[in-house]
């Protein structure tokens, strides 16, 4: 596992050349609206600072057609302490790390991951719909 540390509160996780997740941590000090994710994923993590009196011009998206190899999701932390553990493609344990109130996860390799929820926790997910029941996930044995 390779941690990369772009800016303070924005680490990136590697494990084999292959970015498994991007976690935007609470005090992550950004002053300007970026975009943590390479414009080839299928989901898109950004962060937004926006002043009082600004505005967001009125748009809506087109429809665009695409192709989805694998669900990425985002996680917020709007409550407690969870450990994710990550996984390799061949369901072994890789590495473990920490996201807690405040912080954003987005899991986007192709590995699996596993949750040990630390202390009580409200996590929100969003994901690429439309979802296909226990079709979309494949179950396996966990470290202890």
């Amino acid at each position: 596992m390779i941690k990369e540390e772009k800016t303070k509160g924005l680490e990136y996780f590697y494990h084999d050349g292959e970015l498994y997740a991007v976690i935007l941590r609470d005090d992550y000090p950004g002053q300007a609206i970026s975009f943590v994710t390479p414009d080839t994923f299928s989901q898109q993590l950004g962060f937004l600072p926006h002043k009082a009196g600004g505005a967001i011009p009125p748009h809506r998206h087109k429809m665009n057609k695409r192709e989805i190899l694998y669900t990425q999701e985002t996680l917020f932390i709007k409550k407690g302490l969870v450990k994710v553990d990550f996984y390799d493609k061949d369901k072994k344990y890789v590495f473990s790390e920490e996201v807690r109130r405040g912080d954003v996860i987005l899991l986007c390799g192709s590995g699996g991951h596993g949750f040990k929820i630390l202390e009580d926790t409200v996590m929100i997910e969003v994901k690429q719909g439309p979802y296909n029941g226990m079709e979309d996930k494949e179950r396996f044995e966990g470290v202890k």
